[in-house]
């Protein structure tokens, strides 16, 4: 249990520094409101109408994300296989190219429909 008091102190320490930084900033930060502050922000353009309940989000926007999921995920899983790839031996090699291959048939689906393309 030793080996994991290092790692539990910098979670609580953590958890702590976060609790405390959402708990006091509204007693702490500047309270000067205006039209400009209260609107939403879309990258400098004016913002668009909303409807009244929200609205829907184009396709477009939640097949970026998960792209960039999967992107990040395959980087995660390459890491770990990089740094051990010596213990692995051949084993390792064929798991890593068939996890590669499967990833990269994703990205051709993806670019075939057009999913890449934003207009």
């Amino acid at each position: 249990m030793e080996l994991y008091a290092p790692i539990l102190v910098l979670a609580v320490l953590a958890a702590g520094f976060a609790i405390f930084s959402v708990t006091i900033a509204p007693f702490t930060g500047p309270k000067r409101w205006n039209r400009a502050k209260l609107d939403a922000y879309e990258c400098g353009i004016e913002p668009t109408p909303q409807p009244v309940g929200g609205g829907r989000f184009p396709l477009k926007y939640m097949i970026t994300a998960m792209l960039f999921i999967v992107f990040d995920i395959e980087i995660i899983f390459l890491y770990p296989w990089a740094v051990a790839f010596d213990q692995l031996g051949i084993f390792g090699l064929v798991e890593m190219v068939l996890f590669i291959v499967t990833v990269l048939v994703a990205y051709a689906y993806v670019w075939r429909r057009k999913g890449l393309d934003w207009d």
